[in-house]
C-alpha cells in the first residue's frame, strides 16, 4: 500500500485508538504503571495526547508534537531496556488487535527504535 506511514497505519483514529489501548494496558502492567504514579487523570490524558501527536508526526501525518525532546522528557526515569521491550510487546499487542499489517509494525517499531536511546537510560 503506498502513502505515509501514518495513512498506512490507518491514520488519526486508529493511533488515537491504538494509544488508548496501550495506556490502559501500561496502568495494568506494574513494571511500567510506576511511571505514571502521582499523575493525576488530566495529566494522563495530557500524555496521552502527546504521545498520539509524537506518534502521528514521526509516522508523516499532519500533526505537530509541541512537546519537550524524548532526552529531557524521561531523563531522570531511569527506564532501563526491558522495561523498553515490555512497552514495545503492549505497543504490538495493541497494533495486533487493529489489524495492522505486519509491514506497518515493523516500520513503526523502527521509527520508535530510532527514539530509544533517548528514553533508555540503564541496560
Amino acid at each position: 500500500m503506498a502513502g505515509t506511514l501514518y495513512e498506512r497505519l490507518g491514520g488519526y483514529s486508529v493511533i488515537a485508538a491504538v494509544v488508548d489501548g496501550l495506556m490502559a494496558r501500561i496502568a495494568e502492567d506494574k513494571r511500567l504503571a510506576k511511571y505514571f504514579a502521582g499523575h493525576g487523570d488530566n495529566s494522563k490524558k495530557r500524555l496521552r495526547q502527546m504521545l498520539v501527536e509524537m506518534i502521528c508526526q514521526l509516522t508523516r501525518g499532519p500533526c505537530f508534537y509541541l512537546g519537550r525532546d524524548m532526552s529531557t522528557v524521561h531523563k531522570g526515569l531511569g527506564i532501563n531496556g526491558s522495561e523498553w521491550q515490555v512497552f514495545i510487546t503492549h505497543l504490538i499487542g495493541e497494533l495486533d488487535s487493529f489489524a495492522v499489517p505486519d509491514e506497518e509494525q515493523k516500520d513503526l517499531l523502527k521509527l520508535l527504535n530510532s527514539i530509544k536511546n533517548d528514553i533508555v537510560e540503564a541496560p
